[in-house]
């Protein structure tokens, strides 16, 4: 006999605001536990000591989640100039310091060519994996180890103010890959001075922007104010909403039914594509399956097997 699965089978994507000092692991945790969801994972960690938003994929919506994990982000971050740190955050040791301090139009003069595809060095205290280990686990029992540099792509980049001649704000949107510590390290090494993050907040990972996101303490506030937490499930976004810029292909019931035990159906009609590697397969403007078409077949990938979610 099968196990019965722990919690409820709801599906959908929360857009928490995650506070400061909790890993986004925790942060995963706490949210399937007010929704009582059977599974939850996220799409791009947040480091304990940086807040902002962290989509949290819920139940069928876990199988979209390289799909943000892929998308455009956008980050505020603060740079402390004088001191290089081993993390290149606050939390690390010191290893440079500098007396000297960059002025605004210096910073601005650097900014331009970090914009584009550049080539970076990731952090040694980040979660790339090295020969099957953690660079992060790596770098805490003192080995000694190179990062290869990699390409990622800045769309843009602003120095929003210099609060003092220590500081400087930035806003950075970027793509996949991109590491906002890194960024920080090299501006203070270009302006010769040495520069590492003292705060940093993500602000939009695509399709998600701050007007979406919601509070652990609103949802707690949610979670108790209705016998049928009509409040807390309205929060959900659908598990599609990170698929917009793929084609969705309309699938009749008997196809839909056939994709869901697994099998390929014949595409029809004049207008589906010959070959695509992925589509969203919708029934009635609801997705069925990610799926490929293959010389005029749609083949299933990821079938979602959705079921009205549970507001008890």
């Amino acid at each position: 006999m099968a196990r019965r699965k722990r919690g409820q089978p709801i599906s959908g994507w929360l857009v928490l605001d995650k506070p400061l000092g909790i890993t986004s692991t925790k942060a995963v945790s706490i949210v399937r536990a007010i929704f009582d969801a059977q599974k939850a994972g996220h799409a791009g960690t947040l480091d304990p000591e940086a807040s902002g938003i962290l989509p949290i994929a819920l139940g069928e919506a876990t199988k979209t989640v390289p799909f943000a994990m892929d998308g455009a982000k956008a980050y505020e971050f603060t740079v402390r100039w004088g001191e290089e740190t081993n993390t290149d955050d606050g939390e690390g040791e010191i290893t440079s310091t500098s007396d000297t301090r960059p002025t605004i139009a210096q910073i601005k003069a650097i900014l331009p060519h970090y914009i584009g595809m550049i080539s970076q060095v990731p952090p040694k205290f980040s979660a790339i994996k090295l020969a099957g280990e953690r660079a992060y686990d790596k770098a805490r029992e003192g080995q000694d180890f190179e990062i290869a540099a990699r390409d990622v792509q800045i769309e843009g980049l602003e120095l929003v103010s210099c609060p003092d001649k220590d500081s400087a704000i930035f806003k950075v949107h970027c793509g996949k890959g991109t590491y906002v510590r890194s960024l920080a390290r090299d501006f203070g090494r270009d302006l010769g001075c040495f520069g590492h993050v003292t705060a940093l907040r993500r602000t939009f990972v695509k399709p998600f922007g701050p007007n979406n996101m919601i509070s652990l303490e609103k949802l707690e506030e949610l979670s108790h104010k209705s016998a049928d937490r009509s409040g807390l499930m309205a929060c959900l976004l659908p598990i599609d909403a990170v698929l917009d810029d793929i084609l969705a292909v309309s699938v009749d019931r008997e196809q839909t039914l056939a994709i869901r035990q697994g099998r390929a159906v014949i595409m029809r009609g004049r207008d589906g594509p010959i070959n695509k590697d992925t589509v969203l397969a919708t029934h009635r403007g609801k997705p069925v399956a990610l799926a490929s078409v293959e010389k005029g077949m749609l083949k299933p990938k990821r079938v979602f097997n959705l079921k009205p979610n549970i507001a008890t």
